[in-house]
């Protein structure tokens, strides 16, 4: 089997492959089975999800598993007191202290659910290849005796995090990371290793391939036949290497046949949905996709990590959903089992906005030209929801909203979404102005965006 380019997508200081680079891209193959397809439709109108990057690796705050690539790279950060060798033994030894007694997956479903968030994608796997699922294929596990968490009731995380999130309807989704540099088929101990790649010959040593071919074989089992219940995505990540794909799909959906596989950066059928990272389009995409992004600056814990404010979180997922995007929003649980305090004051403020604007955002589809400066646009059957996205300091609602492109249709009310009057609008162009009224201006029904809606003049023509 030969070895090909390593496709790395990496969320750290923006993304390897750009719009232009997606662009270029083989044209999007629908996946074929009917129940994947459903699956798909529903997940594109959720447009909202949950991320999360956990393992032994956050007792140090170190970038997930990264800093064990011997690659020279400026954010790969390790200390210099110690060799390669002795860093690697040490974070290997991380099995042993990591004790996240704090775990509480309840209060995390509970939190995602109010904020608006409709799915989660949980990491089962990471590149370093220590599993947060009680696998039967490796002992560098969150349940082997030699992690001391291994004795608490909910030890299992990935089916306790899966069962609290089902808890709460959420579509399930599961990371599973294609490399496994803890794995010896994968970086063998014989030669050491270069990049993030096989750091063997296949061509010399196929049985190796064979062996870790298998191994992934068997670990997807466990996941997918029955003991972690509904899994509606899977979340493959760094496929440095020919993987066998349809062998993989096939016993997956055998057991699960709704579920979505996301073999990123594959350009195959495969590949059911493509996720840009760190990143928005200008203008929609003609294919089911998803900017995976982080609140805080990178994706695993860290302590003294900047997260982005909620001004910021909402007027992106607006942005993502007007060009058709769902948004998976990262957070990185720490060393004690919980999130920072932080990250729940940004998802209790994003819930406050979604419970006035969530119309705006569930089930909308993609209208031209997505954006007018401080103007965004999504559309539902008739029905345009048109927002304005206020600077930091902007708490009052202007007096006038101007739309450039569009026009209401003859009658059509234009009503403030948390406003129960309508306003009073005319056409100016080949557009109009919105006229808000002074008693409305600083008692707006929320903060950061204003929504409004019309139904349009004249045929919308909306995408995907």
């Amino acid at each position: 089997m030969k070895v090909i380019h390593c496709f790395l997508v990496m969320m750290l200081f923006g993304a390897l492959n750009g719009f232009g680079q997606e662009n270029k891209r083989p044209p999007y193959q629908y996946p074929e089975e009917p129940e994947v397809l459903e699956n798909l439709r529903e997940w594109q109108d959720m447009k909202f999800g949950l991320f999360m990057h956990w393992g032994a690796y956050c007792q140090w705050g170190v970038i997930e598993s990264w800093t064990l690539n011997p690659s020279d790279h400026e954010w790969i950060r390790r200390p210099k007191d110690r060799t390669y060798n002795q860093y690697v033994q040490d974070y290997e030894n991380l099995i042993r202290t990591f004790n996240p007694v704090k775990f509480d997956p309840d209060k995390w479903a509970a939190a995602a659910r109010d904020a608006g968030m409709r799915y989660v994608v949980f990491t089962t796997k990471h590149h370093d290849g220590f599993n947060m699922f009680d696998t039967r294929q490796s002992d560098y596990r969150i349940t082997s005796e030699d992690c001391p968490f291994h004795r608490h009731p909910r030890a299992n995380v990935a089916k306790e995090v899966f069962e609290s999130f089902r808890g709460e309807d959420f579509k399930i989704g599961a990371y599973y990371s294609i490399a496994d540099w803890h794995h010896d088929d994968y970086w063998w101990r014989h030669f050491p290793p270069k990049d993030a790649g096989l750091n063997y010959s296949v061509e010399k040593y196929p049985e190796k391939l064979e062996r870790y071919n298998d191994f992934i074989y068997n670990q997807l089992e466990e996941l997918m036949k029955g003991d972690y219940g509904k899994i509606d995505i899977l979340w493959f990540d760094v496929t440095c290497y020919d993987a066998p794909w349809k062998r993989f799909a096939t016993m997956v959906r055998s057991y699960q046949p709704q579920v979505m596989t996301v073999a990123r950066g594959q350009n195959n059928l495969y590949e059911n949905y493509r996720t840009p990272e760190q990143e928005i389009p200008e203008k929609a995409l003609d294919y089911p996709w998803e900017t995976c992004m982080t609140m805080g600056g990178q994706w695993s814990y860290k302590p003294d990590d900047t997260y982005k404010p909620a001004r910021e979180i909402i007027q992106m997922l607006l942005q993502i959903v007007s060009r058709g995007g769902n948004y998976l929003l990262n957070i990185g649980p720490g060393p004690d089992g919980d999130w920072h305090p932080t990250a729940y004051e940004r998802l209790k403020e994003i819930g406050a906005w979604m419970k006035v604007n969530s119309e705006a955002i569930y089930g909308t589809r993609p209208l031209a030209p997505y954006q007018e400066t401080k103007r965004v646009f999504t559309a539902k059957g008739n029905t345009v929801y048109a927002a304005y996205l206020a600077d930091e300091n902007e708490t009052n609602l202007p007096s006038l909203v101007m739309v450039h492109s569009m026009q209401p249709a003859k009658g059509s009310k234009v009503y403030l979404l948390g406003h129960d009057r309508p306003l009073a609008w005319e056409k100016v162009g080949n557009g109009f102005v919105i006229r808000v009224p002074k008693a409305l201006q600083g008692k707006a029904p929320c903060r950061h965006a204003w929504v409004f809606r019309f139904e349009k003049n004249g045929e919308l023509r909306m995408e995907n």
